[in-house]
């Protein structure tokens, strides 16, 4: 159980199959400190998801693992740990393009609340082995995403040919 007065690690990670986050926390145990599982969370990538570039990936992923865990990260401060050291720049991207632009809005929340690190990608083993060994996305999965369905709504689909016969 977490304990909500304590701030949380979020580890990421993503690779051309899935995306993975791992949340953790300090607890004490036995009057030493250990950073102790709270949640795990994997899903594969879209077909349109694996033409991204790896910094892309990787906040793809992050806005992804906040989206699922606002649960636990409304609450307190925490820290985001990736293997990707172009996470931190691409938050403060002067330019970005439309993808990584929705994506900043939609992390602007938890912006004071987190800080950013770099891991190097060798130590990062909790959230790399979820990106690698992703679940299918699916319904069945909690961190399943829903692919985007594209509606012209409004707009009259007809073949030409019938119309001009009447």
């Amino acid at each position: 159980m977490p304990n909500w007065k304590l701030p949380f690690r979020l580890y990421i990670d993503s690779c051309g199959e899935g995306l993975g986050a791992a949340l953790h926390q300090k607890q004490i145990i036995n009057d030493k400190p250990v950073e102790g599982p709270i949640c795990f969370i994997s899903r594969q990538i879209n077909p349109t998801e694996a033409r991204y570039g790896a910094s892309q990936m990787e906040f793809l992923c992050l806005v992804w693992a906040l989206e699922k865990l606002q649960y636990y990260l409304d609450r307190t401060l925490f820290d985001v740990i990736t293997d990707c050291n172009s996470v931190k720049s691409l938050l403060n991207m002067k330019a970005p393009n439309r993808h990584m632009l929705r994506w900043q809005i939609a992390i602007q929340e938890y912006r004071v609340k987190m800080t950013i690190a770099h891991k190097s990608g060798n130590i990062h083993k909790n959230a790399d082995g979820l990106s690698g060994w992703a679940l299918a996305n699916t319904p069945e999965n909690p961190a399943w995403v829903p692919q985007a369905e594209h509606h012209l709504e409004g707009i009259c689909v007809c073949q030409l040919e019938s119309m001009l016969k009447q």
